[in-house]
């Protein structure tokens, strides 16, 4: 099993305005980091490198994330561990704070890649029921084990 992860987040500026520009120039530095992390497996992107393009939202400020890692751990290590922690330590900079919930996390089966609409399903579940094996968030932090 390996985990996969969705994070969405409002931009509170379109990307091609000034102020959010440090974190728009910085996402192939990241991404790579991300890329080259231990643990890392895929990530969600267009034919730009990213996904900021991609639109799940009516909100075209509303961006996403999707990756899938090896374990909770290797996640953890790239946002937590690396300069990616810079720019989460700025997101209140670029992006408004969400009552619910912005991130979820899944256990997929060897060489499934999810997909955008898979993600969202999970997050709405997390959103309705909090954290269950299905859908959940660091703080309850399920194991593939839990699903069996």
């Amino acid at each position: 099993m390996k985990l996969a992860q969705l994070n969405i987040a409002l931009a509170k500026y379109p990307l091609d305005a000034p102020e959010i520009k440090d974190f728009v120039d910085n996402l192939d530095s990241i991404n790579g980091i991300a890329e080259n992390s231990e643990g890392f497996i895929w990530r969600l992107k267009d034919e730009s490198g990213d996904a900021t393009n991609i639109k799940l939202f009516e909100d075209p400020n509303m961006i996403i994330n999707m990756s899938v890692w090896e374990s909770t751990d290797a996640l953890k290590n790239f946002m937590f561990r690396t300069h990616h922690k810079d720019f989460m330590r700025r997101k209140g900079e670029w992006f408004h704070r969400l009552a619910e919930d912005t991130y979820v996390l899944w256990w997929i089966e060897d060489g499934h890649i999810p997909t955008p609409q898979e993600a969202l399903s999970r997050l709405q579940h997390l959103r309705e029921n909090g954290d269950t094996p299905y859908a959940f968030t660091f703080k309850t932090n399920f194991t593939a084990a839990d699903l069996e």
